[in-house]
Order: C-alpha cells, then sequence, then structure tokens
C-alpha cells in the first residue's frame, strides 16, 4: 500500500496513513508486534513495536529491541520534540526511535545517552527508501541486533508493559461505547459496524453488541443466513435472553462470530425483531436496565472495546445502551431535523448518567457528535456544511469530533455486498475496510474511518 504525504491532512492520519497501514507492515510488523497509545506513568507513546513478543511486555535491560515512533501534525516541526524522543528512548531501553509529520521522515540512535540522527528524508522520498529504512529499524533488523543488556545504557528500572492485569484494573481498560442518536437515518449503524472493523484491524478485541430490534448490524456482520423462519438460529439466544436475567445467559453463550465481515472477524451479540415484543416486559423490572452492565463486567479480561448500537429512540433498549456506556458518539447527518435531536439525546444522557451516579459509576463521557452521510457536494461544503458544523457548538453546545464521514456509494455497496450460491445471490455484507479489498472506490470511506477510529482511541486514553 502506498500513500501520498501531501494527502496527509493532520497527526491522526499520519497515525493511520503513513504509520499504521504503510510503514509498519512494510517494515515486518504484524498487527501484534506494535501497540498504539501506550501509556507508562505520565508519558504516552504513539506506538512501540517489539522484535519479538513477549507476555507479558517486561521492558528492561533484558528485554528485546523495541521501537519507538512519534507522529506529528505536517503542520508542526519536528526539532522541538527531539530531547522528548531522547527521554523516551532511555526510558524504555530503546535504541530507535522514529519522528515523523508525514513531510519529514528521521530515525533516531541512542548512543551513550545522546541522541543521534542516523536517517533523514521526505515523505515522498521513504517508499524508494524502504530498503534503507527496513535494515535500520525493520523487524527482522531489530531481531538480529544485541539486547542494550549487553551496552553500558542499560542501568534504568525495569517497566512492565500491559503486563497479565486483574479484573478490577481490566475493568478500567476496557472501553464501552455506544452509539446513540434519537433520528434514524444518519448513519449510525455504518459508523457502528465500521468502527467495529477498524479497532479489531488494529489488534484490540472487540464485541460489538446489538440493541435495536431492527437488527441492522447483526445483519452487516453476516449473522442473519437464514430466509424462512424455521431457521432462524438467533431468536432462542440473542441480546434480549441477556437482558431478562442476571445469572443465565452470559456472554460468553450468546456471542457470535461475524461471518465474512471482516478480516479479523469480531465478537457479536445478536439482536433480533423479537425485541419488540420483549419490551414491555423487561422496561416493568428495574434490575434490567443493569444486567448488560454487570454482564460486561464479567467479561473485562477479553475485551478492549465493546460498541453498542443502540434504537434511533427513547426506549428501554436505548437506556440500556448509554446506561452501560463509559462514551457515546453521536452520528448525525447535521440536517435541521437531526440537529433539533440533540436537545432530546442531551436531556437523555444527563437522565442516564443519573442512574449511573446512583449505581456509583463515573458518568458515560460524550465524545462529541460525528458528521455523517455527509454530501461531497463542493458547494454545500463550501458554505452550508461549516454553518452547520458551527451550529453544534454554538446552539447546541456540543463537542464536535475532527472526523467526517461523508455520504459514498461505496458505504451502501459494502452493507449491500452479495456473493453468488448456485442460482442466487445471497447477502454477504462486508466492512468498508474487507470491501476496499476488491473495491478501489471504497478507499476514500475506508480512510475516513481510519481516521474516526484513531481519533476514538485518543479521546478514550
Amino acid at each position: 500500500m502506498d500513500f501520498d504525504p501531501e494527502q496527509l491532512r493532520n497527526e491522526s492520519e499520519v497515525e493511520s496513513k503513513l504509520i499504521a497501514q504503510f510503514l509498519l507492515p512494510a517494515l515486518g510488523y504484524g498487527p501484534n508486534d506494535w501497540h498504539q497509545e501506550v501509556a507508562l506513568g505520565n508519558i504516552r507513546l504513539d506506538f512501540l513495536a517489539f522484535a519479538i513478543q513477549h507476555q507479558p511486555f517486561v521492558i528492561d535491560g533484558e528485554s528485546p529491541l523495541s521501537l519507538t515512533i512519534e507522529a506529528k501534525s505536517p503542520r508542526k516541526s519536528l526539532d522541538g520534540f527531539e530531547r522528548r524522543l531522547q527521554q523516551y528512548l532511555s526510558l524504555l531501553h530503546a535504541r530507535y526511535g522514529v519522528l515523523t509529520n508525514g513531510r519529514d521522515f528521521r530515525i533516531y540512535c541512542l548512543q551513550d545517552r545522546d541522541l543521534i540522527l542516523i536517517f533523514r528524508c521526505t515523505g515522498r522520498e521513504i517508499a524508494g527508501k524502504l530498503a534503507t529504512i527496513r535494515s535500520t529499524i525493520g523487524r527482522e533488523a531489530l531481531r538480529n541486533r544485541p539486547h542494550l543488556s549487553e551496552e553500558p545504557t542499560a542501568v534504568a528500572p525495569a517497566i512492565a508493559i500491559n503486563p497479565q492485569p486483574s479484573n478490577q484494573l481490566r475493568d478500567k481498560t476496557m472501553k464501552i461505547i455506544a452509539i446513540y442518536h434519537n433520528k434514524g437515518g444518519v448513519g449510525k449503524t455504518t459508523v457502528t459496524i465500521n468502527l467495529a472493523a477498524g479497532l479489531r484491524n488494529l489488534g484490540h478485541r472487540v464485541l460489538l453488541i446489538d440493541l435495536d430490534s431492527q437488527a441492522n448490524s447483526t445483519f452487516a456482520a453476516g449473522l442473519v443466513k437464514f430466509q424462512f423462519e424455521e431457521d432462524d438460529d438467533l431468536k432462542d439466544c440473542n441480546v434480549s435472553h441477556m437482558l431478562a436475567s442476571r445469572d443465565e445467559y452470559p456472554i460468553e453463550q450468546v456471542v457470535r462470530q461475524s461471518q465474512g465481515f471482516n478480516s479479523p472477524e469480531i465478537d457479536v451479540i445478536p439482536s433480533h425483531i423479537n425485541l419488540i415484543e420483549k419490551q414491555y416486559k423487561l422496561d416493568s423490572i428495574a434490575a434490567s436496565r443493569s444486567r448488560l452492565l454487570g454482564k460486561l463486567r464479567r467479561v473485562t479480561d477479553r475485551y478492549d472495546y465493546v460498541i453498542i448500537d443502540t434504537p434511533p429512540s427513547r426506549n428501554f433498549y436505548a437506556q440500556v445502551g448509554v446506561i452501560s456506556s463509559q462514551y457515546l458518539i453521536i452520528p448525525s447527518d447535521l440536517k435541521p431535523f437531526a440537529n433539533q435531536g440533540l436537545s432530546n439525546v442531551s436531556s437523555f444522557l444527563q437522565e442516564a448518567n443519573e442512574y449511573r451516579e446512583d449505581k456509583n459509576l463515573a458518568p458515560c463521557k460524550l465524545l462529541g457528535v460525528l458528521p455523517s452521510k455527509i454530501a461531497t457536494n463542493a458547494r454545500f461544503l463550501k458554505s452550508t456544511f461549516p454553518k452547520q458544523k458551527a451550529a453544534i457548538a454554538n446552539i447546541h453546545h456540543l463537542p464536535l469530533l475532527d472526523s467526517i464521514i461523508y455520504e459514498r456509494i461505496a458505504l451502501s455497496k459494502s452493507l449491500n455486498n452479495t456473493e453468488e450460491d448456485g442460482d442466487c445471490d445471497i447477502p454477504a455484507p462486508q466492512s468498508i475496510f474487507e470491501f476496499a479489498k476488491s473495491d478501489v472506490s471504497a478507499n476514500s470511506s475506508a480512510s475516513e474511518f481510519e481516521a474516526l477510529i484513531h481519533e476514538v482511541v485518543k479521546k478514550t486514553q
């Protein structure tokens, strides 16, 4: 995969397009060989890559060499960040570090506590100089070099990264994000499924929960393979059964793996149309509102992210979704009807947070309104769209995410993808990332979701 440094507009795109998609794979690092947004004390690393994997990861004089990569905005000079990189390398016992803003690419080496610039090129030259870069900081190159324990610079204390945590610590690590708007047709399901897929592509363990009786996320994940009611394998074991009992139907029993949706696939708690008929009974039982949250607490060591698709209403299932979440994203096409509903969403979030407060839980944090299904018409983007975005902050007093999901044919085609089965075409929906592997028209949408995913990862740390 190639990239154009002139198309990198911000730090998130440097991270996603240059580092995650292009550089790390080109240097031989697979999805399990590197980690993003690694917190160590009061510092936070953009990327940390390992030549050799160990569980738990421990960085000390005996550990395999690690590579630190720091990404900056294309508008920022790299000169002011060298001292910080030097501190990181000393702390991590890492010999090599990379600084890049997409237009300037630098490799540094730590020698006797001095930071030495050993390679530099422009963003346009990276692809042509990959052989040189690979021979310096490629995974195989680092595997064959001596550890810093053999050199006099390895004197700092050991640091453990991602040790096997207790359930209590892990509960703080698992991020639960609800996708909600009480207005339909704003791209909620499209955002939900592709956010889950993109997080999975970054190596995170992801659980998608469908709380919408329309079951659009369940369908998108490839789990609706039946055409006749007698073949329905979801009606007797879905999310409604989890909510109906405190002890029965744990997540391990209800979870399914998506089919043909993404590579790698994701775990899914499916929905079903029978959620409608069960809603009244569940709604009449106060305890049922916290059952999903209780069952999620039992799997905090299994997932890094839980993404919850909620119905476009203020019903019981929407309450459960927001009550159970630490974070909220509001997809909106920013049109008048969608914007008029934002005050209702705000009050709905406030009610959910009152419930969470009664349960001694931190409030669900609004990550922001996500512009989605946005028209690509140049005149609209120049005149109307800026006014729509300004209204979110100035009128509705809500934060706006930087990422934008535009309305593109490829997004619809990915969800309506089919495959031949004899004389019939059967549904074979795919994530935008999977669809882009066979249809280049999906690349723009895939890039937009990649930017969203990196923004979400940053804002949930």
